[in-house]
């Protein structure tokens, strides 16, 4: 249960404790990241309220030119350079397709979104947008470089800003994580409709018509379809993948949105619990020690099967997904690479509960 402390304690308390990351001094203290920085509205330097809508709001990011996303979850975080392109969708779900900025948006969880231009450390302005969920949980945040456009920032502001510039933001509980679910007397219906599947998109609704979701299915459905690897596999990988020089795709999300880095991984560095790639237009950091549950999958589709690796932490919620990717001459050599080296995989023992 988070507190209920009012915008003059929160900032307070961050007088009192100004050095952790505000995701971190927010968990600490018990209140949303989102609290933190409404906080903030109203005074010098502070953020400014802005509308959330993405149908709005992402349309004016394209001219801030390149910028750093992020997007995150408890476990992971992907961070990538690029300039967002076109926004596609509807008030369900939207898309920005592009080799370096590549989005899956799901609007209803934009609840909240704020402009913050902070001063640094250098002298320097540090601006960026940041959008929260019902919960005050970050969904996505974008952050301008010193090649962003500034004038943009401020047109983007003057335009979306909103007439009540509250300091206080009312958050709901936290959704837990449902934990695996299974219908045993379901199971082999959905295997049979698993085994017809042609595209994987095919495969959530499919599971939830059934009486599953994803970690119940893949538990449910077994070898060969789905097997259970050593939970250190992605940082095996990602050093496989490295080492090999051929593109692979990362997928990091959370209800909001899911952020894709395509193409190869170079420089992987663990640090701590930590593992993380650390190349100039993509960071991902993720937290080796959550990882409770790895899956080797692969998914029928008309062109051939999806492979996939999936990680989960002790709640059951998805931490990542990484696939294989066509290279740049659009041939499937990077996929093939992949789904040798991940096959190659051994299994491990389900000592699953």
């Amino acid at each position: 249960m988070r507190k209920n402390l009012t915008a003059e304690a929160i900032r307070a308390l961050r007088a009192e404790h100004p050095k952790p990351r505000a995701r971190d001094f927010a968990e600490e203290q018990g209140i949303a990241e989102g609290q933190l920085v409404a906080a903030y509205v109203g005074q010098p330097h502070g953020p400014v309220r802005i509308e959330a809508g993405p149908k709005r709001l992402l349309p004016l990011v394209t001219a801030l030119g390149d910028v750093m996303a992020l997007t995150r979850n408890e476990s992971a975080v992907h961070e990538k350079r690029g300039v967002f392109g076109e926004y596609k969708g509807s008030d369900h779900v939207g898309l920005i397709l592009g080799r370096e900025i590549d989005l899956r948006v799901f609007p209803s969880h934009w609840v909240s979104a704020f402009a913050l231009e902070e001063p640094g450390d250098d002298g320097s302005m540090k601006r960026s947008i940041q959008v929260f969920d019902a919960a005050g949980d970050a969904v996505h945040k974008i952050h301008l470089k010193p090649e962003s456009d500034a004038a943009a920032f401020a047109a983007l502001v003057a335009e979306l800003r909103l007439p009540e510039q509250s300091s206080d933001l009312p958050v709901a509980p936290r959704k837990a994580e449902p934990g695996p679910k299974i219908t045993s007397e379901n199971l082999a219906a959905m295997r049979a409709e698993y085994d017809a599947m042609t595209d994987p998109h095919q495969f959530i609704m499919m599971v939830q018509k059934h009486g599953f979701n994803r970690l119940g299915a893949y538990r449910a459905l077994g070898a060969p379809r789905c097997k259970l690897l050593a939970k250190d596999t992605v940082t095996t990988v990602l050093e496989a993948a490295s080492q090999g020089g051929f593109p692979i795709m990362i997928f990091v999300g959370n209800a909001g949105m899911i952020q894709i880095h395509s193409g190869p991984v170079e420089k992987i560095m663990p640090m701590g619990p930590w593992i993380n790639v650390m190349d100039p237009r993509f960071n991902l950091h993720l937290r080796a020690d959550h990882v409770a549950e790895v899956w080797l999958v692969e998914k029928p589709t008309k062109i051939g099967p999806a492979v996939s690796i999936e990680a989960f932490d002790a709640q059951g919620g998805l931490i990542l997904q990484m696939f294989g990717r066509r290279d740049a001459e659009d041939t499937y050599a990077g996929v093939e690479q992949w789904n040798a080296l991940v096959r190659g995989l051994p299994p491990v023992e389900m000592e699953l509960a």
